[in-house]
């Protein structure tokens, strides 16, 4: 066994971080956004934190904080009794994360940590977090104290790198008045996404969202924006409408602002004409030198470079916040100050006040810390004190002459003392300007009586007011600000989500997903979808990639012309970066089969239902999940659904599933089912004991006369989820008898294209379960063709490929299945070859195909290596003579299409689809001529495309 850590010793962490991923919405193991770490333990595995000593005592002095967590105990003190105890350190970085995170202000208590299957000492490392930024570096420096009390690291000292870690906190984090707004969005279950790193929010989903950025919104207009910016036009309107407002001159030099002084008499004002915070304000200027020196410090902070010099009004200072046209608080700022006590210095007194532990640096507390600067300490000297001097017990002392919060200030609540009159010069102040949401700066000597009799003006009216003054007075009751805020972006009633409907599953996903889109754009809903092929919105392709992950999702959820959302979640985006929104209201589950096994974890079936479940978790209870009762593992996701089920089989009635299904039904539960009629196979939806029918099997163009009995299944759970997110029968008819699966529609999704007569079909195909079902409708479609006059025997040709991050015997098995199905099989490779050496997949799944030729029941008598994916289709074509069925497992399906295209034009046929009708969806082809398309054949048969016959 590895020596025993002790306290002190050489800086060699053991604790390390393997991998790091960011949820950003229900994940497998959370419903929340969470942080997962992998982490090695090394030789710590051995020593749980009882057998290190002095190890907790050290810990708990630095992270006191760690005595209110509850951990499995359920009660405070519950975790520090786990480490007396003895448990694991990865455990212990759980814990030491979610701490850090709370030191920086981030409520958050949930976290798990689990041992990696067969892997000792490694451990998976799951906590929450609000900003993923500060969440990461939480980890990193949990990692780095865990390892630290281990065996001490020269040079890292605890209390520095918490003060940086801090810092970046305070850097990512909502300013107070923006998180006092998401903190009520989030209380009426309005979603969020942050859209920069600033104070950019969005609101809402799709056609409802609504955007703010600190406490201007989307309601606020660009042109009472600047307006209030310009502090010269906002007097001038507000004068012109009988509002108390100072007289005031703009100037653009020092000698301009002394002459403006001298016509409006002193004392005056100088202040920047577009300034905020109170930056660049001087105020009691008595003469024109004075004047002359605050022209230069205003001038600094104008970034237009004018001026604005004013009469000083003097009274106190009050903020009265408007909001949609009514104030909702007044605030009276204090500006920095101290009060002495008889015993302390002017310095020492600043230093106690900003020992508060309300206050902080910038925005980072309710109060900012005082800064003394050569400005205060002039302000200081001007009242007859110095620095280090003491002044008298209950002297206040000025640092400051504005009342802003961001300079030291403090606020008292005066709400519910303002004369009425007061209040209405306010509100109108702000109608004139134009403000949703604006702050009215008043001075005067007493907010409680009128300033029309006691004196006093509006100095300033401010668009994007801060808050933190109503919400965290020093004095006074806070005033609860951001809920008029959100009434006027989401007035009580109004929806802030769009409907999303979330399909995953091994095959079927995508053409579910577009059924359900078609659907739905149908009863004229702006439809956004996500699917491997791109983002599709309204039915416009705006982003072309595999986009079934969850970045995908936040991008549809953004446009705000989406009133509806199909989302396809694909297991990859799943496993990477969780959901990326917080639930969905439909959820589909078309099967769960082998596909992608051996990758990140995923080793078996279970565990990839435990993946694609994650969408069912993601239910709310008036929310519907629909599963394929055909099968075992999505059968079982029943219990982790919050909401109803649905349920869709292919089973016919006095089956075991059957019976269970009506037995669902009988108890107010909603189906899918097939019924058999005379006429053929009716697709029935089932609610409670009524029974619907909705259409025959092979009157649906994707089923091709019900042969494709995989379409039949995912139009019904099309059908399944359309009607529980609302759809009515006959819309849901009206979306399957038009949704075809043309490549307009359904590009790649079983495309047909009649090329010298020849039946091609090209698909997505690309797994052994997929393969399967391709092989029966192409056995059931083949026999079909055979019946009929004068074609013959038709032979199938069938091209076929895998990623290359499959497993070898998923490979092979795919080649036995389609031997299983096709009479010649031309095995292609993916452009990406995903880490394996160019061929090796095609030999794998030819040998998977050349095990299988010459047993019972299996077709193939050939089987061809064309690795260029191109090349490989022209050599299937060549093979194939007129009536045959061509089957093509494309991965990329417009360049195979716009292949086929060519031939069909090169013969002057046209695009003909199975109806023999000229399909104007395929993309326009320059003509090519019949010694084109011979040099194209021929090269089919160079050493890059050359076939290796079996």
């Amino acid at each position: 066994m590895a020596d025993r850590p002790t306290p002190t010793g050489p800086a060699a962490p053991d604790l390390r971080i393997v991998e790091s991923r960011v949820y950003r919405g229900g994940n497998v193991w959370s419903y929340n956004p969470a942080i997962h770490l992998v982490v090695d333990l090394g030789v710590l595995e051995g020593y749980p934190s009882d057998t290190i000593e002095g190890f907790t005592d050290r810990l708990v002095e630095l992270l006191p904080g760690l005595e209110n967590h509850t951990c499995s105990r359920g009660v405070k003190g519950g975790f520090i009794e786990r480490l007396r105890e003895g448990t694991w350190l990865g455990h212990v970085a759980e814990h030491v994360a979610l701490q850090l995170q709370q030191e920086a202000g981030h409520d958050l208590r949930r976290g798990k940590t689990r041992a990696v299957k067969g892997q000792p000492g490694r451990y998976n490392v799951i906590y929450d977090y609000n900003d993923e930024t500060v969440g990461l570096a939480a980890g990193t420096l949990a990692v780095r104290l865990v390892n630290h009390l281990v065996r001490a690291e020269e040079g890292f000292d605890f209390a520095e790198a918490l003060d940086v870690f801090l810092r970046q906190a305070q850097r990512a984090a909502f300013g107070p008045s923006t998180q006092a707004i998401l903190e009520e969005a989030i209380s009426r279950d309005i979603p969020y996404i942050r859209l920069n790193s600033a104070s950019l929010v969005q609101l809402g989903q799709g056609v409802h969202a609504q955007r703010i950025r600190a406490t201007m919104t989307s309601k606020t207009g660009a042109l009472a924006v600047d307006i209030a910016s310009d502090k010269d036009m906002t007097t001038r309107l507000l004068g012109s409408a009988g509002l108390p407002v100072p007289k005031q001159e703009t100037v653009r030099s020092a000698d301009g602002a002394a002459a403006a002084a001298r016509r409006i008499g002193f004392p005056v004002v100088v202040k920047p004409l577009d300034g905020n915070h109170g930056r660049g304000v001087v105020l009691d200027l008595q003469s024109e030198d004075e004047v002359r020196d605050a022209f230069v410090v205003a001038e600094g902070e104008s970034r237009r470079g004018y001026v604005i010099v004013e009469s000083f009004i003097t009274g106190r200072d009050y903020r009265c916040l408007i909001v949609g046209g009514k104030m909702q608080a007044i605030a009276e700022r204090v500006p920095a100050h101290v009060v002495g006590d008889g015993l302390h210095t002017v310095t020492e007194l600043v230093d106690l006040t900003n020992a508060d532990p309300r206050r902080g640096v910038g925005h980072e507390k309710v109060l900012t810390r005082i800064k003394v600067d050569d400005a205060a300490v002039a302000l200081v000297r001007d009242q007859g004190w110095e620095m280090d001097q003491v002044p008298p017990e209950g002297q206040m002392v000025k640092l400051a002459l504005t009342g802003n919060m961001s300079t030291g200030g403090i606020s008292v609540d005066r709400t519910f003392e303002a004369h009425p009159d007061n209040v209405e010069i306010a509100e109108e102040a702000a109608r004139m300007i134009g403000l949703d949401v604006a702050g009215i700066d008043f001075i005067c000597p007493d907010i409680a009586s009128p300033v029309r009799e006691t004196g006093g003006a509006i100095c300033e009216v401010n668009a994007a007011p801060g808050f933190r003054m109503h919400t965290h007075p020093t004095v006074g009751e806070p005033q609860y600000i951001a809920r008029p805020v959100v009434d006027l972006l989401f007035p009580p009633g109004s929806p802030s989500r769009v409907p999303i409907v979330a399909v995953t599953g091994t095959n079927g996903k995508t053409t579910t997903s577009r059924m359900i889109a078609h659907i739905f754009k149908g009863i004229g809903r702006k439809v956004g979808m996500t699917s491997t092929d791109g983002i599709v919105i309204d039915e416009r392709l705006v982003y072309k990639a595999d986009a079934s992950g969850p970045r995908s999702a936040r991008m549809v959820l953004q446009n705000p012309r989406v009133d509806f959302a199909v989302m396809e979640v694909a297991r990859g985006g799943i496993l990477r970066e969780g959901l990326g929104y917080d639930r969905n209201d439909v959820a589909v589950v078309t099967n769960i089969a082998p596909d992608h096994l051996g990758m990140k974890g995923i080793d078996t079936l279970e565990q990839l239902a435990d993946v694609k479940a994650v969408i069912v978790e993601a239910v709310p209870r008036d929310g519907f999940a629909v599963l394929n009762a055909d099968d075992d593992l999505v059968r079982k996701m029943r219990r982790r659904c919050s909401g109803s089920v649905v349920w869709f089989s292919l089973q016919p009635p006095g089956t075991k599933v059957r019976e269970y299904i009506d037995d669902h039904c009988r108890r107010g539960g909603r189906a899918v089912v097939l019924e058999p009629t005379d006429r053929g196979d009716m697709i029935t939806i089932k609610h409670g004991r009524r029974s619907m029918q909705l259409a025959w099997t092979h009157l649906l163009p994707a089923t091709f006369g019900g042969t494709a009995k995989f379409n039949v299944a995912n139009a019904m759970a099309a059908a399944g989820a359309a009607f529980a997110a609302g759809a009515g029968l006959h819309e849901i008819r009206q979306g399957l008898r038009t949704f075809t699966t043309s490549y307009y529609l359904s590009p790649g999704r079983m495309n047909l294209v009649n090329v010298h007569n020849v039946d091609v079909f090209v698909d997505y195909c690309h797994n052994a379960p997929g393969m399967r079902v391709l092989g029966e409708f192409v056995d059931r479609y083949a026999e079909q063709k055979s019946g009929q006059a004068d074609l013959g025997k038709v032979s199938r040709i069938g091209m076929v490929s895998t990623a290359g991050d499959r497993r070898d015997d998923d490979m092979r098995e795919l080649g036995a299945i389609a031997a299983r199905h096709f009479d010649v099989v031309v095995v292609r490779e993916d452009k990406r070859l995903r880490g394996r050496p160019l061929g090796e997949t095609a030999e794998l799944i030819a040998d998977g195909v050349r095990a299988e030729m010459g047993k019972e029941g299996v077709r193939c008598r050939q089987v061809e290596v064309v690795l260029a994916e191109v090349d490989a289709v022209r050599h299937c074509m060549a093979r194939a003579n007129p009536g045959d069925v061509v089957v093509l497992c494309v991965d990329q399906h417009a360049e195979v299409l716009a292949e086929l295209e060519t031939m069909t034009q090169s013969a002057q046929a046209g695009a003909h689809n199975r109806d023999g009708v000229s399909d104007p969806d395929l993309d326009p082809v320059e003509l090519q001529s019949e010694a084109e398309v011979a040099g194209n054949e021929a090269a089919a048969e160079g050493a890059e495309g050359e076939p290796v016959t079996a």
